[in-house]
């Protein structure tokens, strides 16, 4: 079997309808496992890089499959968001297939959102990458989203209100 047919396989039973597009170091120990364990207790099958991605699997295979299956995707910009290469391919792969995206500003508005050509992550890209995600970041600042305050804000309520917005955007590309 084929690494692709193994990939399809491995989804085949357990395909997931949520992706979950995070920066780990800003969010990982907050909304997004709260999130990830909401969605699993109301019968979803989300899908997070920590839960989903086994030793041996092929990251950007897997994770491009995970993408290409789910049907919507919520996005946790987060204050180092745009200095992760994993985060912004994610994030114009969910943009390129035109999946429906739920963006979480968690800690930061639309308008700081833009790639940080100079961070670790980031400089090594190529032109055409950059250009992929700059269009994906403008793409997402469009996107009605739920701003988060982390010093301020209800961790119930943001998990409640992008659980509801995952639903109801569940339905709408049913």
């Amino acid at each position: 079997m084929g690494l692709h047919a193994r990939i399809r396989h491995y989804f085949a039973g357990s395909a997931c309808d949520v992706f979950i597009n995070h920066r780990t170091v800003d969010t990982r120990r907050t909304v997004v496992r709260l999130l990830y364990d909401h969605l699993k207790q109301q019968g979803r099958k989300p899908f997070l890089d920590a839960e989903n991605l086994k030793p041996g699997d092929r990251l950007l295979d897997t994770i491009e499959e995970a993408v290409r299956r789910c049907k919507v995707g919520v996005t946790v910009f987060s204050p180092r968001y745009c200095e992760s290469y994993f985060c912004l391919h994610e994030l114009s792969l969910l943009v390129k297939s035109k999946k429906r995206i739920v963006p979480i500003f968690y800690d930061v508005k639309p308008s700081q959102l833009e790639v940080i050509k100079n961070s670790a992550g980031i400089l090594s890209c190529s032109q055409k990458d950059l250009q992929r995600f700059h269009l994906a970041i403008e793409e997402a600042k469009c996107i009605v989203g739920l701003p988060f305050d982390s010093s301020k804000g209800d961790w119930s309520d943001l998990v409640r209100k992008a659980s509801d917005a995952v639903m109801s955007n569940l339905y709408v590309s049913a």
